[in-house]
């Protein structure tokens, strides 16, 4: 579905355009087109594709989708691969928007992605100044608000994992704790497989050789560049500690464990003593005298209540019991 289509000269917006109006704007000297397109079906991508001349390779990614972050060139032209990452409930949503930028037009293609870019349209229309620099800007500002948007996905993990940490110590909460746990883990990988090739492939748009539509807007990609260090590395504070958080559990699970032993062993020594009186009067031999004592049985009773009492007692007080 097509979103917006518009030509912009010296930063400013000249006129909005119908898809078929594109070729004639792409002819005039200083102007650039920018479309955003939404989950476009074939015949759309044919269209732009006949209007701005774009590789067949670089459609087909756009249209298949669920491509590795990556920047490819194509002569003079630039593809994009950017995925977006939000939180959707208690899932982790990863959708993507493709970016075909040339000399004088930009072409986005969201798929699978609840956010929009109108905001990011309306900030460049805001700084003319910067628009006026073409259509690397554009593509910074795309880059720019996607990367910005990993930060509250990356709040939301970890205050999920604060959460669980507080219940770590919490008794009997250690199952409910490893799903937690594997989960959020989950997440967070799959944030990683986001953002680390985007990290790669944002490096070849400053510094050194890079494509001629990127050529002035070099240092805007290397704060898009910080930003993407920023949270790889709050990423892997996250795994590290979710890790660490599983070895916590375990430990805890087997102090569990551990005391419910100690309990079970209490409770059978004490009826282990009880027990080993009681085969022993019940032997029934004819030499065993008490047998025929007249206080022999409230006797024994006394004495196996006084034992298991007393080991009760020590059990108790070492903490068993």
């Amino acid at each position: 579905m097509l979103i917006n289509c518009a030509a912009y000269k010296d930063g400013k917006k000249v006129s909005d355009l119908a898809p078929t109006e594109i070729s004639a704007y792409l002819k005039r000297r200083g102007c650039f087109v920018w479309v955003a397109l939404v989950d476009p079906e074939p015949d759309e991508m044919a269209l732009m594709q006949t209007e701005f001349g774009f590789h067949e390779l670089a459609v087909e990614d756009a249209l298949v989708g669920e491509q590795r972050p990556k920047i490819e060139e194509y002569g003079d032209s630039l593809f994009a691969v950017v995925r977006t990452a939000e939180i959707a409930g208690e899932k982790l949503n990863i959708g993507e928007i493709d970016v075909f930028v040339g000399e004088n037009y930009v072409l986005s293609v969201r798929t699978r992605s609840l956010q929009d870019f109108k905001d990011v349209r309306s900030r460049c229309e805001r700084e003319p100044h910067q628009l006026a620099k073409g259509p690397g800007f554009v593509l910074y500002a795309l880059m720019d608000a996607v990367v910005d948007r990993y930060f509250p996905v990356i709040d939301r993990m970890q205050s999920e994992l604060e959460t669980i940490e507080e219940r770590i110590f919490t008794e009997g909460s250690a199952r409910n704790n490893f799903e937690r746990l594997y989960e959020l883990k989950r997440k967070v990988l799959k944030l990683k497989h986001v953002v680390a090739p985007l990290t790669e492939a944002v490096g070849r748009l400053y510094g050194g050789r890079v494509p001629q539509v990127c050529v002035d807007t070099q240092e805007y990609f290397r704060d898009v560049s910080d930003h993407l260090d920023r949270v790889n590395a709050t990423i892997d504070s996250i795994r590290d500690t979710i890790n660490t958080a599983i070895q916590v559990n375990l430990s805890m699970v087997a102090i569990e464990d551990s005391e419910v032993n100690k309990r079970l062993a209490a409770w059978a020594a004490i009826f282990a003593v009880a027990t080993a009186l009681a085969g022993i009067w019940g032997m029934n031999f004819k030499g065993m005298p008490e047998l025929d004592w007249k206080y022999g049985y409230p006797a024994a009773l006394i004495l196996m209540a006084a034992v298991c009492c007393y080991l009760y007692y020590r059990f108790r007080k070492s903490g068993w019991l």
